[in-house]
């Protein structure tokens, strides 16, 4: 014989349906013994009523109605006798037991009463026949009879003591709620052996197999001989048994093929890899390469003071700056910034540079010279250099912005690629300065006590976007100790980490304080943009030039200045 069963209360889910169904069944045999006390209370007041109703009976009709006429007194008399009566027992503990009543005419006065006067009134009575009255502490009960049940003219109404119901409706409880009790164990014990083989080993087996699942999926072991698989059901729990079996055997398959992917992807990755060392190589060496264009030394002339800064956003940029000697000792100064960034503007920066230079030593305009500088008189003032000489030279370099706007907007316009770029051409002697400012930010001329003192603003558009397109030409001064500075727009556009532009109005602060060196000025202004940066990433290339002219004819430094 198996005991199994004696182990269920070791299932919190046996102990939760035991506990539900014995609860369910208390309640319902509640909700029927309720009405059934009820009613039973009721029958023991009847009963009492109908005793009560045969004691009255038996002493109205010692003398029959009609032989002698009974007066009221008399039918009072013999009524009062009824508390006199002894104690009759009618079922276990109850007992009928009258203690009092009254008698009253059938118009409703009172003949007289008798023992303990009861709370029911003939006014009561007359108007439900059925009327009784029972005091709050349940210990007497009133009962009344109408004429027509006295079969006389007169209304009776009897108190009892139904003290003993209360005991005998209790003891009545007692008996039902034991079998209430007896009828719930019984039901809920079968209830509880039937768990076990029905729903509580299937359950457990069913656990234990996802135990096993879920070890078998992390340690990444083959499919284990679940116990589950040899129960047949058709049932909801059957239905359960079955989408655990294919849960598994989805997940399994997924874990495999998640497998093949990514070894695939490994793969994949293995030669993404490989290819992206080899594009970081190609664009370290286009890095250098591009470095290369840059000059590697930066013209020396007595009484001037040359500094450049210029740090790419990626590998290559397409920020550049230049300088170079002319073949009369003029310096051509250039600073661009050729539109997008990355590979593609790398590759254009190195063309617009090449060209500039080529152009500049090589281009010569033909005719009379006064015919020449009066057809290309610069911008405002006109010509300001003294020597016509110069200033022809002048005019002849600045003819390779036009050069090369036309090749570029020629054969490359498909690619949409422009440079915006200040071209200049300075006489170290004099200072004079012609130039063309192609759509690039102003340069600033600084004055030696600090501050701006003139704002060379563009004199055409951007080189490379339309053939054909004009310049004009403008000149100015840069007197002893005055200073030309020169910057990209990736200065005034550097962000913060709030995403906030440093701004035109930033950079021209730095700008009006006196500046001992063009060196110092542009470490002033790279240090402030670093603080400003902090951890930001840079999104454009930033590049600065700057060009002093100083009093002293001693030997002038030339500088680079590194990166952040």
């Amino acid at each position: 014989m198996s005991f199994r069963w004696l182990k269920l209360p070791q299932s919190r889910l046996s102990r939760h349906i035991v506990f539900v169904a014995f609860a369910s069944i208390l309640v319902v045999e509640a909700m029927i013994l309720i009405p059934s006390i009820i009613r039973r209370e009721k029958e023991f007041l009847n009963q009492l009523q109908e005793v009560s109703a045969g004691k009255v009976s038996v002493l109205t009709q010692i003398t029959a109605p009609g032989v002698v006429e009974e007066t009221d007194e008399q039918i009072l008399q013999q009524v009062s006798s009824l508390p006199q009566l002894k104690p009759i027992p009618l079922m276990g503990k109850l007992r009928h037991i009258i203690v009092g009543g009254a008698l009253y005419t059938a118009e409703g006065k009172l003949i007289g009463s008798f023992g303990e006067k009861p709370k029911l009134s003939v006014l009561e009575l007359q108007k439900n026949p059925h009327k009784t009255f029972r005091t709050q502490d349940g210990l007497r009960y009133d009962a009344g009879w109408t004429p027509k049940k006295l079969r006389r003219d007169n209304f009776l109404i009897i108190r009892h003591d139904v003290s003993s119901v209360q005991p005998e409706l209790n003891a009545f409880t007692m008996r039902i709620a034991g079998l209430v009790l007896i009828i719930s164990i019984f039901v809920t014990f079968g209830v509880w052996i039937a768990l076990e083989p029905i729903v509580i080993r299937p359950i457990l087996s069913l656990r234990d197999d996802l135990i096993r699942a879920g070890e078998a999926i992390s340690q990444d072991e083959k499919s284990p001989d679940f116990s589950s698989s040899v129960i047949q059901r058709k049932d909801e729990l059957g239905d359960v048994i079955a989408a655990f079996k294919k849960m598994f055997s989805q997940i399994t398959e997924a874990i495999y093929n998640r497998k093949q992917a990514e070894l695939a992807l490994q793969v994949s990755l293995n030669k993404l890899e490989a290819y992206s060392e080899a594009l970081n190589h190609e664009l370290e060496t286009g890095r250098e390469i591009q470095k290369n264009f840059l000059p590697t030394k930066l013209v020396e002339k007595e009484g001037w003071e040359i500094a450049t800064f210029f740090e790419p956003a990626r590998q290559v940029a397409g920020d550049f700056y230049d300088t170079f000697e002319l073949a009369n000792g003029s310096i051509g100064l250039v600073i661009a910034d050729v539109c997008d960034k990355g590979v593609g503007a790398a590759l254009f920066m190195a063309l617009f540079r090449s060209m500039l230079r080529v152009f500049a030593y090589q281009s010569k305009l033909r005719g009379p010279s006064h015919a020449i500088l009066e057809a290309n008189q610069p911008i405002e003032n006109g010509w300001l250099g003294k020597s016509t000489s110069t200033n022809l030279a002048h005019l002849n370099a600045l003819q390779a912005v036009s050069l090369t706007n036309d090749y570029v907007a020629k054969n490359h316009s498909e690619l949409g690629m422009f440079a915006t770029l200040f071209f200049g051409i300075l006489e170290p002697k004099t200072g004079l300065l012609t130039y063309i400012n192609g759509g690039h930010e102003p340069l600033y001329i600084l004055d030696k006590q600090g501050g701006v003192k003139q704002r060379l603003q563009a004199t055409g558009p951007a080189v490379g976007m339309l053939p054909e397109m004009k310049w004009n030409i403008a000149q100015t001064y840069l007197q002893p100790g005055e200073l030309l500075f020169g910057y990209t727009d990736g200065v005034t556009e550097a962000r913060s980490i709030e995403g906030e532009f440093f701004s035109q109005e930033r950079l021209e602060s730095l700008l009006n304080k006196p500046l001992p060196s063009a060196d110092i000025l542009l470490k002033q202004i790279k240090e402030v943009l670093a603080a400003y940066m902090q951890d930001a990433e840079q999104f454009d290339d930033i590049t600065m030039i700057a060009l002093r002219h100083i009093n002293s004819v001693t030997h002038s430094p030339h500088i680079e200045c590194g990166g952040f």
